[in-house]
Order: C-alpha cells, then structure tokens, then sequence
C-alpha cells in the first residue's frame, strides 16, 4: 500500500506524521459531489449504484491530501434493508414509513441477506478498492445499535428521542430484543464489508450521548462490544459516541482499536484515561472551519499539542464536515496538519 498511515497508528506503530481524513469528506460541501447528485436525482440512488458511490468516494481524495478513504453510504441502509421504507425528504432528513411502534413490530424485523439485500454496498466496496488500487485504506462503517434503533421507533431525526427514551424505560425487554436483531445484523454487515474489501471499520454512535450513564452501559456500549468481539482481529475498528467523553473508562475495556471523541473533549485528558494502547480520532470542532484559514491552522496546532507526542492520534473533525463549508477551509486543516504534526513524531526516523 502506498499510505497506510492511518492502519499503522491503529496497529500501534510508529509513523512520521499525524494521518487525517474527514467524517463526511464525501459530501455536500464539495461542488463536484453536488454535480453528481443531481445526475443520479436522488441521495438513495447514489448509495445504490456503486459506480456513483465510487466515484463520489474518490472525489475528496482527488482534491485533498487525505490518509484514508471512507466508503460513501448512509447509517440507515440496514433499517431500510428490514423493510421500514427509508425515504429522504429535503429539508427533513430521513423518514421511515413503518417505525417500530410495538413488540409485535420488533419480533416481525428479519436479519437482511447482505448479499442481496444490501449486495450495492458491499459491490461498492469492491468497486472502490479496485480503484483506490492502494492509495490509501478504505473505511467501512455502520451506524451502532442504539443509533439506528432511535431513527428506527422515532420514524427519522429527533431532538428529544422520547419515543426510543419512552421504550427504554416502559417497555425495556422490546427494546433489548430490537438492538439484540440489530447487533447480529451490524456484525453480518460489517463482516461482510471486510469480505469485500474494507480494511478498518467504524461504528457511529451518534446517538449515544444522550443517554444517561447506565443507559449508555446497557443498552448502547454493551451491544457495540459485542459486534467488537464478534469482529476480532479481522480488522481494527474505531468506535465513536458523539457526546461520550465522559464514559472513557467504560469504554477503555471495549476491545476497540481506536476511541473517536467529539469537539467537547479533551484528547490529552482522554489520553491519560485510555492510555498509549488505543488510538484516539478527533476532535476539531467543526464549526472552526467557518473561521479564516489562520484560525483553523492555529487550531489544528491546538488539537495536535493537546494529544502530544506519541504514535496513537488520528486527526479528524469532532463529527461530520458540514454542507457550509468552503472546501479551501477544509484543505487549510489538511493541510495545517500535513505542516505541523510532524513534530510529535520526531523520535521516528
């Protein structure tokens, strides 16, 4: 392989410089991304054809300096895949036509046959990996249990999550049967995105952080580390809770290569938690990217000083790259991290 980078820091392995990719770096924030959504009509339609999942995979590749490439899809093709009716609306988000209202509801979900219900994704795996052709590794990912099983009995986005809080505690056993179907499907998911040709996979906890402590332990880290043990060594996996600063030390036994932290925590004080025998991705707050290329550099220097020095820090935004941003900002992060992290690698040679 000609990078790798970001597989040698999740290996533990020294490297000369800081690796650095972007959650979202395939989106609407790039023009060319714009251009071939509105040729393929539809978000869905481009998550299903892998030529156009391909191709717009590779576009921020083409114009950033990036150590890694992240399949282009969205969290919520395994629901869809369950027969819910995944539909997006512009201006809303994601909608489901048949949310999980009901025990009955939950014990009629099947687990999808990832070759043919969900066979695009794992065809734009191979498509991309045929491209890439060793330029850098491919990330696959999926969303975690309890993410999709908020989208899944919400019927879409939500700000309060009642309805998923509401089955939590009134209805806990449902609820445990659902993320239970849904642990077994994400593993099968994931695995087969390793068959097809990913070589580090990720797991988003968006949705994570808005549960109370021992919520969180039960009913979202608890699933995830399943999927952990039942993945191995087959490849690394980056688990990341967007708001889950707090829970480091319930997370530091997960079995996960890499912890991913948003904006709101420190890489230093996660450090001292984790310690040097897992990785951490982050944390740039997204919103730095609206500010002047100056700006940005001097809090990319931030975010590099606050891990230190050391082999075991992947840079990356706190969460997603927004549909706002200019791309010549995101370079001057790229960029700023290409200038100064090498630094914190001088011991290598």
């Amino acid at each position: 392989m000609q990078n790798d980078l970001l597989l040698r820091v999740l290996r533990g392995e020294p490297v000369p410089r800081t690796p650095v990719w972007m959650m979202r770096q395939a989106g609407r924030y790039l023009p060319e991304y714009r251009a071939t959504r509105e040729q393929a009509g539809d978000f869905m339609t481009m998550c299903q054809t892998p030529e156009l999942a391909c191709e717009v995979t590779l576009q921020p590749l083409e114009r950033f300096r990036l150590d890694a490439a992240i399949l282009f899809s969205d969290i919520l093709t395994i629901p869809d895949a369950m027969g819910l009716g995944l539909n997006f609306i512009p201006g809303e988000g994601p909608t489901f036509n048949h949310p999980i209202e009901s025990a009955a509801d939950v014990a009629a979900l099947g687990i999808p046959d990832m070759e043919r219900e969900l066979g695009y994704v794992m065809d734009a795996v191979r498509l991309i990996r045929h491209e890439l052709d060793g330029r850098v590794p491919l990330i696959g990912f999926s969303g975690s249990p309890w993410t999709l099983a908020t989208y899944m009995i919400e019927g879409g986005a939500s700000r309060d999550f009642a309805r998923a809080k509401a089955m939590l505690y009134h209805e806990p056993r449902t609820l445990h049967q659902l993320l239970d179907k849904l642990a077994t499907a994400v593993t099968a998911y994931l695995t087969a995105q390793i068959e097809a040709g990913v070589q580090a996979v990720m797991l988003f906890d968006t949705w994570g952080g808005v549960l109370a402590w021992p919520a969180y332990r039960d009913y979202s880290l608890a699933y995830m580390q399943r999927i952990i043990t039942a993945i191995g060594d087959k490849v690394p996996l980056i688990l990341f809770t967007k708001g889950g600063g707090q829970w480091l030390p319930m997370m530091k036994d997960s079995g996960a290569a890499a912890i991913g932290l948003d904006w709101t925590a420190s890489l230093g004080a996660a450090r001292t938690i984790l310690g040097d025998n897992i990785a951490l991705q982050g944390n740039l707050d997204p919103a730095i990217l609206r500010a002047e290329p100056a700006v940005i550099e001097n809090e990319v220097r931030r975010v590099l000083a606050d891990y230190g020095h050391g082999h075991r820090h992947i840079f990356n935004l706190g969460h997603g790259i927004t549909p706002d941003i200019p791309p010549e900002h995101a370079a001057a992060m790229i960029e700023a991290v290409h200038k100064h992290s090498p630094q914190y690698h001088k011991e290598h040679p």
